[in-house]
């Protein structure tokens, strides 16, 4: 019985380091490839596995990034010299995350977002009176600064920036600027308090 439990054991952690160095060294290269054949930007060492993409050129990635399974990159309109979805390097982008955007967005450096989270950079006009798809929309970037913290499910819209070591809470609606180094949350999400040097989130 025991050497049953070992064998599965053994067997488990060969299984896992087969399928790591499959998505490293077979998978990964062919994903890079593909992408960057179609004028995708992705920087050394950059990992991701599917990926949904409308216009791959307005999509630059930096150096050494993490992408887990799921995201979203959507350049919402015709095309347009790019890029205009800017990720820095050493950047977690978490599964299912949405990049919407007419306008532009850039994440600095080693920023950590979470699952689901959304950047939107536009809107819709609400006249009443008109169909509300009718009518013209508005937009402005989204600039995220360095070493900033999104929670799951969080939402950024239209015009936001967020300063360096910010952090988001999990699904916060962010619609106003952040300072840097403040950590807000809530619906529409508002300042909870600051962080000091060397406190803990």
């Amino acid at each position: 019985m025991a050497d049953e439990r070992g064998w599965r054991k053994l067997r488990g952690k060969l299984f896992f380091r087969l399928r790591e160095r499959w998505n490293t060294l077979v998978l990964r290269p062919f994903r890079v490839a593909w992408w960057s054949a179609q004028g995708m930007t992705i920087g050394r060492g950059t990992g991701f596995s599917n990926l949904h993409v409308t216009w791959p050129h307005q999509v630059q990635i930096g150096r050494g990034c993490r992408l887990e399974h799921g995201i979203y990159f959507h350049y919402d309109g015709m095309y347009q010299p790019g890029p205009s979805i800017l990720i820095g390097d050493g950047c977690f982008l978490g599964s299912n995350c949405e990049f919407n955007i007419t306008n532009r967005i850039e994440i600095g450096n080693h920023c950590q977002i979470a699952s689901g989270s959304r950047f939107v950079d536009h809107n819709h006009g609400i006249q009443p009176g008109q169909l509300i798809g009718g009518q013209a929309s508005t937009s402005a970037p989204i600039l995220i600064g360095e070493d900033v913290w999104i929670g799951a499910n969080a939402v950024i819209l239209e015009g936001v920036t967020i300063g360096s070591g910010a952090v988001v809470g999990a699904g916060a609606v962010v619609t106003r600027p952040v300072a840097a180094n403040t950590v807000v949350g809530g619906v529409p999400a508002r300042v909870i308090r600051e962080r000091s040097d060397g406190e803990p989130v």
